[in-house]
């Protein structure tokens, strides 16, 4: 059964509009870093960085999500979910052609620094957003605007493989990328929600009520969840920030192969992502999110033990599938928690996030200087294991 009560009418017209302008700010989001991955071997080359050095820039941008996102909260009660998304998913995408055009670590950390600061405020206010059409709606469709964010991540992922396939040049494709993008938030901008934020809640946080002091109870879900969510998220960008790198380095393959880790990765996760809301209504937002964890750390486990190009892509896929829904569910669980706004509980569940994307890109590549990327890939598993035993924190509360 649906978490959210049947509405005795349908969604009217603009509540049907603002879900299309959903869906853009969620292509506009996943296609971002997206198209930035499959060039990461190629700048490590460009800069001559050790594989310590390329996690270490990575890992400024979580960073710079984890310094700055409680700042999200603020923003979204200020300007609004929508508007805060329609206006930060743009700046995130022109730190693309400055990463391109790095001269140095140091830019590109920077870079890469300042589209996590975007990154965060657009991650949190395109799921407060979503979160509002959701409930016009009467039933689950967040797992569809995820679905969204996948397909367009592995759309950036496969435009990518193919510039450098066709020899673009990166930073004419990545100024392109930008462009595409900012033209896209500004239509989707158009169609957004009007009113406050929490027009739609019936908890207290509605038009008519005032919002209430989180309880000690409401505060300790939004750590379960934020934990829960750090863990899965370190699994989810294992692809991302190691894939490339791993099957290039550590399998031998060739160079028109090594995105193919991120993609299937996307490719699965949409999958997860596009059932996600008949499986959670089938089996509860628990019994998916456990599984799909376990799932996750066999197919990395396997990938691992089983080096090969076909056996890395087959694993790198299950880990999408397993983790596909974690985000989703875990966000939508942080935006209707009693007694704590939406903004508020996206925003710090998001915040804490950011720590493993923070803290896992420079342990695995601390760990892998010293003994090999193999074995420092298998922190992932690890973590998919630990996030199943949290998987609790997912039920739904009232």
């Amino acid at each position: 059964m649906s978490d959210y009560p049947p509405l005795s009418v349908g969604p009217g017209a603009e509540a049907r509009r603002a879900r299309r302008a959903v869906v853009g700010l969620f292509a506009v989001n996943g296609l971002t870093y997206s198209s930035l991955v499959p060039w990461l071997p190629a700048i490590k080359n460009q800069l001559e960085l050790s594989n310590a050095a390329l996690g270490t820039a990575i890992a400024a941008m979580p960073l710079g999500a984890l310094l700055t996102g409680m700042l999200a909260g603020p923003l979204i009660a200020g300007f609004g979910s929508g508007r805060t998304a329609a206006v930060t998913g743009p700046l995130a995408a022109w730190t693309l052609p400055v990463a391109a055009l790095a001269p140095n670590w140091w830019v590109l950390a920077a870079a890469l620094f300042a589209a996590g600061c975007a990154d965060t405020w657009c991650d949190s206010a395109m799921n407060a957003h979503g979160l509002r059409v959701q409930r016009r709606y009467g039933r689950s469709i967040v797992n569809t605007f995820h679905a969204v964010w996948s397909v367009a991540a592995v759309a950036g992922g496969l435009l990518g493989s193919a510039m450098i396939g066709l020899g673009v040049p990166m930073p004419v494709h990545l100024t392109g990328v930008a462009v595409a993008l900012t033209a896209v938030s500004a239509m989707a901008s158009r169609l957004l929600l009007d009113g406050p934020e929490h027009a739609e809640r019936s908890d207290g946080h509605g038009p008519a009520g005032l919002p209430r002091r989180p309880t000690a109870g409401a505060l300790g879900l939004v750590a379960a969840l934020g934990v829960l969510l750090m863990l899965a998220g370190a699994v989810e960008d294992a692809a991302a920030s190691w894939g490339a790198v791993y099957l290039r380095d550590e399998i031998g393959a060739a160079t028109f192969l090594v995105g193919l880790p991120f993609v299937a990765c996307q490719a699965m996760m949409t999958l997860g992502r596009t059932v996600g809301d008949r499986m959670t209504d089938a089996f509860g937002a628990v019994a998916v999110a456990r599984s799909g964890l376990l799932l996750s750390a066999a197919g990395l486990g396997a990938a691992l033990l089983l080096p090969g190009t076909a056996t890395t892509v087959v694993g790198f896929g299950l880990c999408g599938l397993g983790v596909a829904t974690l985000f989703p569910l875990a966000l939508a669980a942080a935006g209707e928690i009693p007694g704590v706004r939406s903004g508020d509980g996206v925003a710090a569940v998001s915040w804490l996030a950011r720590l493993g994307f923070l803290g896992f890109p420079p342990l695995v590549g601390l760990v892998a200087d010293a003994a090999s990327l193999r074995v420092g890939l298998a922190v992932f598993p690890v973590a998919a294991l630990a996030a199943a035993a949290l998987a609790w924190s997912l039920r739904p509360r009232s």
